[in-house]
Protein backbone atom coordinates (compact mmCIF):
# COMPACT_ATOMS: atom_id res chain seq x y z
CA UNK A 1 0.00 0.00 0.00
CA UNK A 2 3.04 2.54 0.82
CA UNK A 3 4.64 1.97 -2.56
CA UNK A 4 1.41 3.89 -4.57
CA UNK A 5 2.27 6.86 -2.28
CA UNK A 6 6.15 6.76 -2.52
CA UNK A 7 5.37 6.50 -6.56
CA UNK A 8 2.68 9.78 -5.92
CA UNK A 9 5.48 11.76 -3.76
CA UNK A 10 8.26 11.21 -6.88
CA UNK A 11 6.11 12.87 -8.96
CA UNK A 12 5.45 15.36 -6.97
CA UNK A 13 8.83 16.09 -6.00
CA UNK A 14 9.45 15.97 -9.92
CA UNK A 15 6.57 18.37 -10.90
CA UNK A 16 8.33 20.76 -8.99
CA UNK A 17 11.79 20.50 -10.08
CA UNK A 18 10.34 20.89 -13.33
CA UNK A 19 8.47 24.05 -12.41
CA UNK A 20 11.84 25.45 -11.02
CA UNK A 21 13.12 26.27 -14.12
CA UNK A 22 11.84 29.08 -16.19
CA UNK A 23 12.52 29.64 -19.99
CA UNK A 24 13.05 32.85 -21.24
CA UNK A 25 14.35 35.26 -24.23
CA UNK A 26 18.11 36.73 -23.41
CA UNK A 27 18.53 39.83 -26.27
CA UNK A 28 22.16 40.73 -27.74
CA UNK A 29 23.25 44.08 -28.09
CA UNK A 30 24.53 44.16 -31.27
CA UNK A 31 26.51 41.41 -33.82
CA UNK A 32 29.93 40.94 -35.36
CA UNK A 33 31.22 42.78 -38.48
CA UNK A 34 27.51 44.03 -39.69
CA UNK A 35 28.83 46.07 -42.10
CA UNK A 36 31.23 43.39 -43.99
CA UNK A 37 28.29 40.91 -44.10
CA UNK A 38 25.93 43.58 -45.48
CA UNK A 39 28.20 44.44 -48.25
CA UNK A 40 28.85 40.82 -49.20
CA UNK A 41 25.76 39.44 -48.65
CA UNK A 42 26.61 36.33 -50.28
CA UNK A 43 28.73 35.32 -47.05
CA UNK A 44 25.32 35.18 -45.33
CA UNK A 45 22.41 33.99 -47.54
CA UNK A 46 22.26 31.78 -50.34
CA UNK A 47 22.00 33.09 -54.17
CA UNK A 48 18.86 31.81 -54.09
CA UNK A 49 18.17 33.85 -51.00
CA UNK A 50 19.58 37.04 -52.81
CA UNK A 51 17.52 36.40 -55.68
CA UNK A 52 13.89 36.17 -53.77
CA UNK A 53 14.64 39.25 -52.20
CA UNK A 54 15.79 40.96 -55.23
CA UNK A 55 12.86 40.09 -57.13
CA UNK A 56 11.08 41.79 -54.61
CA UNK A 57 12.39 44.58 -53.63
CA UNK A 58 13.73 43.56 -50.19
CA UNK A 59 16.75 44.86 -48.37
CA UNK A 60 19.08 43.05 -47.23
CA UNK A 61 19.63 44.61 -43.55
CA UNK A 62 21.00 43.93 -39.76
CA UNK A 63 18.87 41.27 -39.01
CA UNK A 64 19.99 39.01 -41.92
CA UNK A 65 23.46 38.94 -40.31
CA UNK A 66 24.16 36.06 -37.70
CA UNK A 67 24.27 35.85 -34.11
CA UNK A 68 27.77 36.57 -32.04
CA UNK A 69 28.48 32.89 -31.12
CA UNK A 70 30.92 34.05 -28.96
CA UNK A 71 27.80 35.45 -26.41
CA UNK A 72 26.44 32.43 -26.99
CA UNK A 73 29.13 30.14 -26.04
CA UNK A 74 29.50 32.54 -22.88
CA UNK A 75 25.88 32.15 -21.53
CA UNK A 76 26.46 28.28 -21.90
CA UNK A 77 29.40 28.63 -19.65
CA UNK A 78 27.02 29.77 -16.78
CA UNK A 79 25.86 28.00 -14.18
CA UNK A 80 22.67 26.61 -14.22
CA UNK A 81 21.68 27.74 -17.98
CA UNK A 82 20.62 25.72 -20.77
CA UNK A 83 20.43 27.56 -24.58
CA UNK A 84 17.86 25.80 -26.04
CA UNK A 85 17.40 27.93 -29.52
CA UNK A 86 19.24 30.88 -31.19
CA UNK A 87 17.45 34.29 -33.48
CA UNK A 88 19.10 36.31 -35.66
CA UNK A 89 16.15 38.38 -36.55
CA UNK A 90 15.34 38.82 -33.04
CA UNK A 91 19.12 38.77 -32.04
CA UNK A 92 18.54 36.60 -29.16
CA UNK A 93 18.55 33.06 -27.43
CA UNK A 94 15.99 30.82 -26.11
CA UNK A 95 17.35 29.81 -22.23
CA UNK A 96 16.33 27.67 -19.44
CA UNK A 97 17.57 28.24 -15.95
CA UNK A 98 16.18 29.21 -12.92
CA UNK A 99 14.95 32.34 -12.06
CA UNK A 100 17.94 33.35 -10.54
CA UNK A 101 20.21 31.99 -12.71
CA UNK A 102 18.60 33.92 -15.80
CA UNK A 103 18.63 37.07 -14.21
CA UNK A 104 22.83 36.85 -13.47
CA UNK A 105 22.82 36.89 -16.79
CA UNK A 106 22.29 40.93 -17.22
CA UNK A 107 25.64 41.52 -15.41
CA UNK A 108 27.12 40.80 -19.34
CA UNK A 109 27.50 44.10 -21.23
CA UNK A 110 25.82 42.48 -24.51
CA UNK A 111 22.70 41.43 -23.04
CA UNK A 112 20.58 44.18 -23.58
CA UNK A 113 17.27 42.51 -22.31
CA UNK A 114 15.72 39.64 -20.86
CA UNK A 115 11.97 38.70 -21.54
CA UNK A 116 10.50 35.99 -19.40
CA UNK A 117 8.07 33.69 -20.61
CA UNK A 118 6.45 33.25 -17.20
CA UNK A 119 4.20 36.44 -16.51
CA UNK A 120 3.39 35.75 -13.31
CA UNK A 121 7.43 34.33 -11.71
CA UNK A 122 6.79 31.99 -8.91
CA UNK A 123 3.46 31.73 -9.08
CA UNK A 124 3.42 28.41 -9.84
CA UNK A 125 0.32 26.08 -10.88
CA UNK A 126 -1.10 22.78 -11.95
CA UNK A 127 0.61 21.10 -15.17
CA UNK A 128 -2.32 21.78 -17.83
CA UNK A 129 -4.27 18.47 -18.96
CA UNK A 130 -2.70 16.99 -21.89
CA UNK A 131 -4.76 17.62 -24.73
CA UNK A 132 -4.62 16.69 -28.65
CA UNK A 133 -2.69 19.42 -30.22
CA UNK A 134 -4.03 18.57 -33.92
CA UNK A 135 -7.53 17.54 -33.40
CA UNK A 136 -6.77 14.77 -35.58
CA UNK A 137 -10.05 13.06 -35.78
CA UNK A 138 -10.46 10.13 -38.74
CA UNK A 139 -13.77 10.31 -40.91
CA UNK A 140 -15.23 7.83 -43.21
CA UNK A 141 -13.22 7.81 -46.57
CA UNK A 142 -15.44 9.27 -49.34
CA UNK A 143 -15.05 8.03 -52.88
CA UNK A 144 -14.82 10.00 -56.24
CA UNK A 145 -14.16 10.38 -59.87
CA UNK A 146 -11.60 12.79 -59.61
CA UNK A 147 -9.59 10.36 -56.99
CA UNK A 148 -9.64 11.17 -52.55
CA UNK A 149 -8.85 14.95 -53.47
CA UNK A 150 -10.99 16.33 -55.95
CA UNK A 151 -13.81 18.20 -53.49
CA UNK A 152 -11.22 20.30 -51.55
CA UNK A 153 -9.46 20.70 -54.73
CA UNK A 154 -12.41 21.59 -57.04
CA UNK A 155 -13.74 23.73 -53.65
CA UNK A 156 -10.97 26.45 -54.20
CA UNK A 157 -11.29 25.98 -58.37
CA UNK A 158 -7.70 25.15 -58.45
CA UNK A 159 -8.20 22.36 -60.94
CA UNK A 160 -8.16 24.87 -63.70
CA UNK A 161 -4.66 26.36 -62.79
CA UNK A 162 -2.96 22.32 -62.55
CA UNK A 163 -4.68 21.91 -66.16
CA UNK A 164 -2.31 24.90 -67.19
CA UNK A 165 0.31 22.87 -65.56
CA UNK A 166 0.73 25.39 -63.06
CA UNK A 167 1.56 22.77 -60.29
CA UNK A 168 3.91 24.53 -58.21
CA UNK A 169 7.16 24.32 -60.13
CA UNK A 170 10.22 26.37 -59.10
CA UNK A 171 8.62 27.25 -56.04
CA UNK A 172 10.12 26.07 -52.88
CA UNK A 173 8.00 25.61 -49.44
CA UNK A 174 9.05 25.02 -46.17
CA UNK A 175 6.94 22.59 -44.05
CA UNK A 176 7.07 23.32 -39.59
CA UNK A 177 5.95 20.37 -38.50
CA UNK A 178 6.00 17.79 -35.41
CA UNK A 179 7.30 14.96 -37.66
CA UNK A 180 7.71 13.51 -40.87
CA UNK A 181 8.00 9.79 -40.70
CA UNK A 182 7.77 7.57 -43.83
CA UNK A 183 8.11 10.81 -46.26
CA UNK A 184 11.86 9.40 -47.62
CA UNK A 185 9.80 5.68 -48.19
CA UNK A 186 6.00 5.92 -48.78
CA UNK A 187 5.19 5.38 -52.03
CA UNK A 188 3.11 8.43 -52.39
CA UNK A 189 6.39 10.69 -51.87
CA UNK A 190 7.96 8.51 -54.98
CA UNK A 191 7.24 11.24 -57.28
CA UNK A 192 8.60 13.85 -54.87
CA UNK A 193 11.58 11.66 -54.24
CA UNK A 194 12.03 10.52 -58.30
CA UNK A 195 12.19 14.05 -59.09
CA UNK A 196 14.71 15.40 -56.10
CA UNK A 197 11.78 17.95 -55.27
CA UNK A 198 12.66 16.41 -51.22
CA UNK A 199 15.37 19.24 -50.77
CA UNK A 200 16.38 18.02 -47.10
CA UNK A 201 15.11 18.92 -43.64
CA UNK A 202 16.18 19.48 -40.00
CA UNK A 203 15.01 18.36 -36.67
CA UNK A 204 15.40 21.40 -34.61
CA UNK A 205 13.54 19.34 -31.76
CA UNK A 206 16.03 17.05 -31.43
CA UNK A 207 19.26 18.65 -32.96
CA UNK A 208 20.13 16.08 -35.95
CA UNK A 209 20.14 16.58 -39.65
CA UNK A 210 17.74 13.41 -40.15
CA UNK A 211 14.50 14.88 -39.80
CA UNK A 212 12.92 11.26 -40.54
CA UNK A 213 14.40 9.78 -37.54
CA UNK A 214 11.70 10.77 -34.74
CA UNK A 215 8.54 8.65 -35.54
CA UNK A 216 6.70 9.37 -32.51
CA UNK A 217 4.15 11.74 -34.68
CA UNK A 218 3.48 11.71 -38.47
CA UNK A 219 1.71 15.01 -38.33
CA UNK A 220 3.89 16.42 -40.76
CA UNK A 221 3.93 13.24 -43.08
CA UNK A 222 -0.24 13.78 -43.34
CA UNK A 223 0.55 17.86 -43.99
CA UNK A 224 2.79 17.22 -46.77
CA UNK A 225 1.01 14.97 -48.37
CA UNK A 226 -2.24 17.78 -48.74
CA UNK A 227 0.47 19.55 -51.15
CA UNK A 228 2.89 16.66 -52.64
CA UNK A 229 1.45 13.38 -52.53
CA UNK A 230 0.48 11.68 -56.01
CA UNK A 231 -1.02 8.43 -56.30
CA UNK A 232 -1.74 7.53 -60.07
CA UNK A 233 -6.06 8.37 -60.24
CA UNK A 234 -6.51 8.16 -56.43
CA UNK A 235 -4.89 11.15 -54.77
CA UNK A 236 -2.64 14.56 -55.84
CA UNK A 237 -2.00 16.81 -53.77
CA UNK A 238 -2.25 20.88 -54.49
CA UNK A 239 1.61 21.21 -55.15
CA UNK A 240 3.13 18.12 -56.45
CA UNK A 241 5.36 19.65 -58.71
CA UNK A 242 6.70 22.20 -56.00
CA UNK A 243 10.02 21.46 -54.10
CA UNK A 244 9.85 20.77 -50.17
CA UNK A 245 11.94 21.49 -47.30
CA UNK A 246 11.01 19.58 -43.82
CA UNK A 247 11.64 21.08 -40.76
CA UNK A 248 10.38 19.53 -37.02
CA UNK A 249 9.69 22.34 -34.53
CA UNK A 250 6.82 20.75 -32.69
CA UNK A 251 7.43 18.58 -29.45
CA UNK A 252 4.26 16.66 -29.34
CA UNK A 253 5.04 15.45 -25.56
CA UNK A 254 5.18 19.03 -23.75
CA UNK A 255 3.67 22.51 -24.61
CA UNK A 256 6.08 25.18 -24.04
CA UNK A 257 7.71 28.39 -25.59
CA UNK A 258 10.31 26.78 -26.45
CA UNK A 259 8.40 25.50 -29.65
CA UNK A 260 7.88 29.37 -30.72
CA UNK A 261 11.60 29.59 -30.68
CA UNK A 262 12.48 26.83 -32.54
CA UNK A 263 9.99 27.58 -35.24
CA UNK A 264 11.77 30.91 -35.81
CA UNK A 265 14.65 29.55 -35.94
CA UNK A 266 13.51 27.28 -38.45
CA UNK A 267 11.91 30.29 -40.36
CA UNK A 268 15.11 31.78 -40.33
CA UNK A 269 16.69 28.60 -41.78
CA UNK A 270 14.25 28.70 -44.44
CA UNK A 271 14.68 32.57 -45.27
CA UNK A 272 18.69 32.13 -46.08
CA UNK A 273 17.76 28.94 -48.18
CA UNK A 274 15.64 31.04 -50.29
CA UNK A 275 12.22 29.37 -49.14
CA UNK A 276 9.49 31.21 -50.86
CA UNK A 277 6.61 29.96 -48.83
CA UNK A 278 6.27 28.48 -45.54
CA UNK A 279 3.46 26.17 -44.40
CA UNK A 280 2.82 26.22 -40.71
CA UNK A 281 -0.26 23.92 -39.02
CA UNK A 282 0.60 24.78 -35.81
CA UNK A 283 -0.30 27.12 -32.83
CA UNK A 284 -0.08 28.74 -29.49
CA UNK A 285 -1.86 29.87 -26.88
CA UNK A 286 -1.81 28.03 -23.80
CA UNK A 287 1.08 25.85 -22.23
CA UNK A 288 1.89 23.26 -19.61
CA UNK A 289 2.88 25.85 -16.95
CA UNK A 290 0.01 28.03 -17.01
CA UNK A 291 1.88 30.89 -16.34
CA UNK A 292 3.30 31.03 -20.02
CA UNK A 293 -0.17 31.23 -21.34
CA UNK A 294 -1.21 33.64 -23.44
CA UNK A 295 -4.58 35.87 -22.87
CA UNK A 296 -7.01 36.27 -25.84
CA UNK A 297 -6.38 40.04 -25.97
CA UNK A 298 -2.48 39.14 -26.84
CA UNK A 299 -3.62 37.66 -29.57
CA UNK A 300 -2.97 40.66 -31.83
CA UNK A 301 -0.03 39.73 -33.75
CA UNK A 302 2.30 42.00 -31.84
CA UNK A 303 2.74 39.85 -28.41
CA UNK A 304 3.58 36.29 -29.31
CA UNK A 305 7.09 35.80 -30.21
CA UNK A 306 6.45 33.18 -32.90
CA UNK A 307 4.08 35.88 -34.35
CA UNK A 308 6.27 38.69 -34.39
CA UNK A 309 9.08 36.45 -36.16
CA UNK A 310 6.35 34.99 -38.46
CA UNK A 311 5.81 38.88 -39.21
CA UNK A 312 9.93 39.17 -39.77
CA UNK A 313 9.82 36.04 -42.24
CA UNK A 314 7.60 38.09 -44.22
CA UNK A 315 9.10 41.00 -44.17
CA UNK A 316 12.04 39.30 -45.74
CA UNK A 317 10.02 37.92 -48.98
CA UNK A 318 8.34 34.37 -47.54
CA UNK A 319 4.63 34.16 -47.67
CA UNK A 320 3.87 32.18 -44.51
CA UNK A 321 0.68 30.27 -44.82
CA UNK A 322 -0.95 29.48 -41.06
CA UNK A 323 -3.69 26.92 -39.83
CA UNK A 324 -6.13 29.11 -37.52
CA UNK A 325 -6.48 26.39 -35.53
CA UNK A 326 -9.02 24.13 -33.86
CA UNK A 327 -10.33 26.21 -31.33
CA UNK A 328 -13.68 27.20 -32.18
CA UNK A 329 -15.82 24.90 -30.00
CA UNK A 330 -13.95 25.17 -26.94
CA UNK A 331 -13.03 27.68 -24.50
CA UNK A 332 -10.69 29.57 -26.12
CA UNK A 333 -12.35 30.00 -29.58
CA UNK A 334 -10.29 32.51 -31.37
CA UNK A 335 -7.42 32.22 -33.58
CA UNK A 336 -3.94 31.77 -31.62
CA UNK A 337 0.11 32.86 -32.92
CA UNK A 338 1.16 33.00 -35.25
CA UNK A 339 -1.92 32.97 -37.50
CA UNK A 340 -2.83 36.45 -35.37
CA UNK A 341 -0.23 38.14 -37.21
CA UNK A 342 -2.10 40.28 -39.75
CA UNK A 343 0.50 39.30 -42.51
CA UNK A 344 0.04 35.90 -42.29
CA UNK A 345 -1.97 34.60 -44.08
CA UNK A 346 -4.35 32.45 -42.04
CA UNK A 347 -6.91 29.61 -42.97
CA UNK A 348 -9.61 28.20 -41.54
CA UNK A 349 -11.64 25.48 -41.71
CA UNK A 350 -15.07 23.91 -43.80
CA UNK A 351 -16.75 20.81 -44.93
CA UNK A 352 -17.51 19.58 -48.00
CA UNK A 353 -20.38 21.46 -48.70
CA UNK A 354 -18.38 24.50 -48.05
CA UNK A 355 -19.98 25.19 -44.52
CA UNK A 356 -18.59 26.34 -41.31
CA UNK A 357 -16.68 23.17 -40.00
CA UNK A 358 -17.50 23.57 -36.17
CA UNK A 359 -14.11 23.36 -34.77
CA UNK A 360 -12.32 26.19 -36.65
CA UNK A 361 -10.85 28.98 -34.71
CA UNK A 362 -12.74 32.29 -35.19
CA UNK A 363 -11.12 35.80 -35.85
CA UNK A 364 -11.33 38.10 -32.96
CA UNK A 365 -13.42 41.00 -33.51
CA UNK A 366 -10.73 43.29 -31.71
CA UNK A 367 -8.60 42.85 -34.32
CA UNK A 368 -8.14 45.74 -37.02
CA UNK A 369 -8.01 43.52 -39.89
CA UNK A 370 -10.22 40.37 -40.50
CA UNK A 371 -9.12 36.80 -39.74
CA UNK A 372 -8.66 33.86 -40.66
CA UNK A 373 -8.01 35.35 -44.42
CA UNK A 374 -9.79 32.76 -45.88
CA UNK A 375 -11.02 29.02 -45.83
CA UNK A 376 -10.26 25.82 -46.85
CA UNK A 377 -11.75 22.07 -47.04
CA UNK A 378 -10.76 20.68 -43.08
CA UNK A 379 -13.41 18.76 -42.23
CA UNK A 380 -13.08 15.41 -43.35
CA UNK A 381 -9.44 16.40 -45.59
CA UNK A 382 -8.25 13.54 -47.41
CA UNK A 383 -4.65 13.11 -46.67
CA UNK A 384 -2.44 10.10 -47.08
CA UNK A 385 -0.81 8.49 -44.10
CA UNK A 386 2.51 6.72 -43.06
CA UNK A 387 1.21 3.33 -44.11
CA UNK A 388 0.43 4.77 -47.42
CA UNK A 389 -3.17 4.76 -47.03
CA UNK A 390 -5.58 7.58 -48.14
CA UNK A 391 -7.75 8.66 -45.43
CA UNK A 392 -10.40 11.52 -44.19
CA UNK A 393 -8.93 13.56 -41.05
CA UNK A 394 -10.36 16.98 -39.70
CA UNK A 395 -8.46 20.21 -39.17
CA UNK A 396 -7.11 23.68 -40.18
CA UNK A 397 -3.42 21.72 -40.35
CA UNK A 398 -5.34 19.96 -43.19
CA UNK A 399 -7.11 23.38 -44.88
CA UNK A 400 -3.93 25.27 -44.23
CA UNK A 401 -1.47 23.25 -46.76
CA UNK A 402 -3.93 22.75 -49.09
CA UNK A 403 -3.84 26.60 -49.55
CA UNK A 404 -0.42 26.71 -49.16
CA UNK A 405 -0.06 24.71 -52.05
CA UNK A 406 -2.56 26.41 -53.73
CA UNK A 407 -0.36 29.70 -53.82
CA UNK A 408 2.56 27.50 -54.54
CA UNK A 409 0.64 26.98 -57.92
CA UNK A 410 -0.57 30.45 -58.06
CA UNK A 411 3.32 31.67 -57.44
CA UNK A 412 4.20 29.63 -60.21
CA UNK A 413 1.89 31.42 -62.67
CA UNK A 414 2.36 34.65 -61.44
CA UNK A 415 6.22 34.84 -60.66
CA UNK A 416 6.67 38.50 -61.03
CA UNK A 417 3.52 39.76 -58.62
CA UNK A 418 4.65 40.39 -54.58
CA UNK A 419 2.89 38.33 -51.81
CA UNK A 420 0.55 41.10 -50.67
CA UNK A 421 -0.84 41.11 -54.43
CA UNK A 422 -1.03 37.71 -54.42
CA UNK A 423 -2.72 37.34 -50.94
CA UNK A 424 -5.60 40.62 -52.40
CA UNK A 425 -5.90 38.55 -55.82
CA UNK A 426 -7.04 35.58 -53.65
CA UNK A 427 -8.97 37.62 -51.08
CA UNK A 428 -10.77 39.30 -53.85
CA UNK A 429 -11.76 36.03 -55.68
CA UNK A 430 -13.41 34.71 -52.50
CA UNK A 431 -17.02 34.02 -52.05
CA UNK A 432 -17.32 36.45 -48.84
CA UNK A 433 -14.83 39.30 -50.30
CA UNK A 434 -17.64 41.71 -50.00
CA UNK A 435 -19.19 40.90 -46.75
CA UNK A 436 -16.29 39.16 -44.20
CA UNK A 437 -17.19 37.84 -41.31
CA UNK A 438 -15.00 35.90 -38.15
CA UNK A 439 -16.22 32.60 -39.22
CA UNK A 440 -14.92 32.37 -42.32
CA UNK A 441 -13.33 35.57 -43.02
CA UNK A 442 -13.13 36.32 -46.66
CA UNK A 443 -14.57 32.91 -47.31
CA UNK A 444 -13.65 30.10 -49.73
CA UNK A 445 -10.91 31.14 -52.93
CA UNK A 446 -11.54 30.85 -56.11
CA UNK A 447 -7.38 30.67 -57.69
CA UNK A 448 -9.21 30.73 -61.06
CA UNK A 449 -10.48 34.15 -60.76
CA UNK A 450 -7.07 35.14 -58.62
CA UNK A 451 -5.60 34.22 -61.81
CA UNK A 452 -7.82 36.62 -63.66
CA UNK A 453 -7.57 38.89 -61.69
CA UNK A 454 -4.04 39.51 -62.22
CA UNK A 455 -4.39 39.63 -65.75
CA UNK A 456 -6.97 42.67 -65.20
CA UNK A 457 -4.25 44.71 -63.38
CA UNK A 458 -1.30 43.99 -66.25
CA UNK A 459 -4.36 45.14 -68.75
CA UNK A 460 -5.29 48.33 -66.55
CA UNK A 461 -1.11 49.06 -66.56
CA UNK A 462 -0.29 49.23 -69.95
CA UNK A 463 3.31 48.72 -70.70
CA UNK A 464 4.77 51.62 -72.51
CA UNK A 465 8.20 52.22 -74.24
CA UNK A 466 10.07 55.12 -75.81
CA UNK A 467 12.93 55.18 -77.31
CA UNK A 468 15.43 58.15 -77.62
CA UNK A 469 17.43 58.45 -80.91
CA UNK A 470 19.87 61.75 -79.10
CA UNK A 471 20.88 59.16 -76.60
CA UNK A 472 20.21 55.78 -78.47
CA UNK A 473 18.50 54.48 -75.65
CA UNK A 474 14.98 52.09 -75.59
CA UNK A 475 13.20 53.11 -72.03
CA UNK A 476 10.48 51.63 -70.19
CA UNK A 477 8.51 54.12 -68.88
CA UNK A 478 5.65 52.20 -67.58
CA UNK A 479 4.65 52.41 -63.95
CA UNK A 480 3.99 48.78 -63.62
CA UNK A 481 7.55 46.94 -63.58
CA UNK A 482 8.17 43.63 -63.02
CA UNK A 483 11.10 41.27 -64.05
CA UNK A 484 10.37 40.75 -67.23
CA UNK A 485 12.22 39.16 -70.45
CA UNK A 486 12.85 40.52 -73.33
CA UNK A 487 13.95 40.33 -77.19
CA UNK A 488 14.75 42.52 -79.67
CA UNK A 489 15.03 41.75 -83.61
CA UNK A 490 16.34 43.75 -86.40
CA UNK A 491 13.30 43.74 -89.52
CA UNK A 492 14.47 40.43 -90.92
CA UNK A 493 14.29 38.76 -87.34
CA UNK A 494 18.03 37.95 -86.64
CA UNK A 495 17.82 38.18 -82.75
CA UNK A 496 20.17 41.02 -81.59
CA UNK A 497 19.77 40.93 -77.49
CA UNK A 498 17.69 39.40 -74.84
CA UNK A 499 17.56 40.33 -71.52
CA UNK A 500 15.33 41.74 -68.96
CA UNK A 501 13.65 44.89 -67.39
CA UNK A 502 13.58 45.44 -63.63
CA UNK A 503 12.91 47.87 -61.04
CA UNK A 504 16.93 48.59 -61.38
CA UNK A 505 17.25 48.25 -65.07
CA UNK A 506 14.75 50.36 -67.07
CA UNK A 507 16.63 51.46 -70.05
CA UNK A 508 17.98 49.38 -73.02
CA UNK A 509 21.52 50.88 -74.59
CA UNK A 510 20.95 50.76 -78.65
CA UNK A 511 24.14 52.59 -79.57
CA UNK A 512 25.90 49.68 -80.66
CA UNK A 513 22.91 49.07 -82.96
CA UNK A 514 23.08 49.56 -87.15
CA UNK A 515 20.48 52.44 -88.42
CA UNK A 516 17.30 50.40 -89.31
CA UNK A 517 13.66 48.72 -88.20
CA UNK A 518 13.84 46.94 -84.63
CA UNK A 519 11.05 45.20 -83.18
CA UNK A 520 11.02 44.43 -79.21
CA UNK A 521 8.76 41.42 -77.91
CA UNK A 522 7.97 42.10 -74.42
CA UNK A 523 7.18 38.37 -72.25
CA UNK A 524 6.40 37.17 -68.65
CA UNK A 525 4.19 34.23 -67.86
CA UNK A 526 1.21 35.94 -68.75
CA UNK A 527 1.15 37.06 -71.84
CA UNK A 528 3.49 38.74 -74.85
CA UNK A 529 3.73 42.21 -76.12
CA UNK A 530 5.64 43.96 -78.78
CA UNK A 531 7.08 47.61 -79.71
CA UNK A 532 8.85 48.72 -82.92
CA UNK A 533 11.43 51.47 -82.83
CA UNK A 534 13.46 53.17 -85.80
CA UNK A 535 17.09 54.05 -85.34
CA UNK A 536 18.18 56.58 -87.70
Amino acid sequence: MRLPTLSILIFSFSFVLCYSQEDAWVFFSDKLNVQNALQNPNSILTERALNRKTAQNIAIDERDVPINENYINTLKQQNGIVVLAKSKWFNAVHVRGSEIDINLLSQFSFVSQIDFANKNINDYSNRAEVRNKFFEIKTDLAESNYGATQNQTEMINLDLLHSTNFKGNGVHIAVMDAGFPAVNTMGAFERLRDQNKLLGGYDFVDRLNDVYAFSGNAHGTMVLSTMGAYIENEYEGTAIDASYYLFRTEDVFSETPLEESLWVEAAERADSLGVDIINSSLGYTTFDNSNYNYTNSDMDGTVAFISKGAGIAYEKGILVVNSAGNSGANSWTIIGAPADHEDVFSIGAVNSNGDYAYFSSIGNNQMPFIKPDVVARGLGSAIVDVSNTIQNYNGTSFSGPIVAGAMACLKQALPHFSNDDLKLFVQSSSSQYTSPDLLLGYGIPDFSLAYQLSLKKIESEKLRFKYDNDFRALELISDFIQNMEFTIYDISGKLIIKSDFSEHRKFIDCSGFNNGIYLLKYSHSLQSQYFKFVIY
